[in-house]
Formats: C-alpha cells, structure tokens, sequence
C-alpha cells in the first residue's frame, strides 16, 4: 500500500470523499456530522492522504493541526470494496507518526456514537485512544463520541 499527500483534485479522491460523506448522512442526524467536504479538507491546517493499492484508491486520512501540541483525525475512511483489509489501521498509524514527527503531544477525533461507528470506535481503541470529553470547538452530543491519546 502507498500512502500519499494528496492534493484533492483527483476524481478517485472526490468519489470516496463523496461516499464518506453519504455514510455519514446515512448514520447521524445533519447537525451530528463533522465530516469535511473537499473545499474543508483543502484548509491550511489540514494534511490530506490517499492510500493506493497500484491504482486503485482504498482509503485515506487527513490530520488536522489545532495547535502546536494537538492535532485531530479527520476523514478516515476505507473504500466499501477494501473493507477488513487493515486499510484504515495503516492509514491511522501514518497519520500517528505524522503526529509524532511534528512533536504533538495529543492526538483526538471525533467519530458516531451509533453501532454504524463501533469497527471505527474498536479501531481507535486499539490505538490506545480513549473516551474524553469535547474538545475544540465540539459540544456534548449524543450522537458523538470523543477520544484522545496523548503521543
């Protein structure tokens, strides 16, 4: 698997940005969703990559500075055709060390607390995130969950 800054303006990109965004619709109420569209993801703050297996897009994830010491997991996800394939544990140990190098001390994310969330939620736990409470600008939500590991 290669792991890659991407640029977004790839149609492969826009396609699996495209049907993260329709998972999350399809799983949280409008005002639960925190996933970012292409024109969020394309921020300053924001580092996005792509994972490839030859020429085939089967994942990616973006990391998001918050400060100097915290950065946030944004956009994880799998192509519905690479499910169960470790796709998204290699892209969230990529976005991990990217965390180190830059000498952040916490790493948090925000993801659904619905049962549509658990393989991501179990994902996360192996990682050694843990439960916390919102952090940046997020507010308590049912429909939430937040978690944190420090680096």
């Amino acid at each position: 698997m290669n792991i890659k800054l991407d640029d977004l303006t790839g149609p492969e990109v826009a396609s699996l940005i495209g049907e993260h965004l329709q998972g999350m619709a399809l799983h949280s109420p409008s005002e639960s969703i925190h996933a970012l569209n292409l024109e969020g993801l394309k921020k300053t703050d924001i580092t996005f990559w792509s994972a490839w297996e030859q020429d085939q897009l089967v994942g990616c994830g973006a990391l998001k500075e918050l400060d100097g010491q915290h950065g946030e997991v944004k956009s994880m996800r799998t192509s519905s055709s690479h499910l169960r394939k470790g796709v998204a544990k290699r892209v969230l140990a990529h976005i991990i060390e990217e965390a180190k190098r830059r000498n952040y001390q916490r790493l948090s994310l925000e993801t659904g607390s619905m049962e549509a969330f658990e393989p991501a939620r179990k994902l996360y736990e192996s990682f050694g995130f843990q439960y916390c409470r919102p952090f940046s600008d997020y507010i308590e939500d049912p429909n939430s969950v937040f978690m944190t590991v420090e680096l």
